[in-house]
């Protein structure tokens, strides 16, 4: 018997399946041919909807045996009416691996999730203490990205006055590493005593973090004309960090304001290179942010798309203790986090992610 569930499910994909129907026909008229950047936004999503138009077709092939069974159930053989009964039971447990498998396609986004990154970690509130907890979590993420096997390369660092950071640009590259990382967005908060105070007194300061995924070319309506690239000397702590020579480079985009900078490559032509990188997947946030404006706040905050202000994680040094505030009931050992262990904080990010993406985009399109 089909469940409640199901139906809102089988709903869903005949949605998808009309829109996908939708698409190739736009796709096979002249006019959409002539109409290059239209017909590559069609194809794209197009090839984002097939897996959900394949599991359609499975769906129904299901429903008509499962009518053909239910038509044998009155059956005057007996040995016929119970074969039914049997393969009414083998359809349900069919039917339930299919909704499972389509639960899986509605939160994936096969190109979003395979994106590689930038990380960028600022200092907030807290002076001093705030730019030494920048830099534990630069480490924390280099550690995870040894974990992962991921590459993460820093793209940028800006030095606070006793050696912590006050901001950092982290690239990191790997299997799936947007999935992954994309939950790191926004404040992180940190409670302890800072090494720096003698009554020992428990501080609290925070750092914020965001992710923003490496796009191509063909994602940013980009401008060359609407930027200015400047160059200078670039800064360290100190010694052989600081480059005597005008390799630094800070590109600024006049529509947004955004404003990139990259010193940590002592060859001008590469700084430039990986700012305009950095730049192009600012763009494409800023982009995202504003298409997102229209959608339900906790909606956004679920996705991490652009709600920076949030306290989204407590690292409590004291009680041993990382409390994600989006995760109810649960709290991660601190030391194991703060080493790079993220797999079970992210599980259950991605759990809760899972359930409220699935409600928003059955009742979007079911309604």
């Amino acid at each position: 018997m089909a469940t409640r569930n199901s139906e809102r499910i089988f709903s869903y994909l005949e949605k998808i399946h009309s829109r996908a129907e939708q698409i190739s026909a736009e796709l096979s008229s002249p006019e959409t041919a002539q109409q290059q950047k239209r017909f590559r936004e069609l194809s794209k999503e197009l090839f984002s909807l097939k897996p959900l138009k394949e599991k359609y077709a499975q769906f129904e092939r299901l429903r008509a045996r499962r009518a053909d069974a239910v038509g044998l159930l009155g059956a005057e053989d007996p040995e016929m009416a119970a074969l039914a009964r049997e393969e009414l039971e083998s359809l349900e447990r069919e039917e339930e691996a299919l909704v499972a498998a389509v639960e899986i396609l509605m939160v994936s986004d096969r190109q979003e999730d395979s994106r590689n990154a930038f990380l960028e970690i600022r200092a907030g509130a807290g002076g001093d203490e705030a730019s030494l907890f920048a830099s534990d979590l630069l480490r924390m993420y280099m550690r995870m990205a040894e974990r992962k096997k991921w590459r993460a390369e820093v793209i940028s660092t800006t030095y606070s006055s006793i050696g912590g950071i006050k901001e950092v640009i982290l690239y990191v590259k790997g299997t799936e590493v947007n999935k992954f990382l994309k939950f790191e967005s926004g404040v992180h908060r940190v409670q302890r005593v800072p090494e720096t105070e003698a009554s020992g007194r428990i501080h609290t300061s925070t750092v914020t973090v965001a992710v923003l995924p490496e796009v191509d070319d063909v994602d940013v309506d980009f401008n060359p004309k609407d930027i200015r690239i400047d160059t200078y000397a670039a800064s360290g702590p100190g010694g052989q960090h600081v480059n005597k020579t005008e390799s630094a480079i800070r590109v600024t985009h006049f529509p947004t304001g955004i404003v990139v900078t990259c010193q940590d490559e002592k060859s001008q032509h590469k700084n430039k290179e990986k700012a305009l990188k950095v730049l192009k997947a600012r763009l494409f946030e800023h982009e995202k942010y504003k298409q997102e404006e229209s959608i339900a706040q906790n909606r956004r905050s679920q996705v991490g798309s652009g709600e920076r202000s949030e306290k989204i994680r407590t690292y409590n040094f004291p009680q041993n203790r990382v409390t994600d505030h989006r995760i109810h009931g649960r709290n991660f050992n601190v030391g194991l986090v703060i080493d790079g262990d993220l797999d079970d904080l992210v599980a259950g990010l991605s759990e809760g992610h899972a359930r409220a993406l699935i409600d928003e985009k059955i009742k979007g399109l079911t309604a």
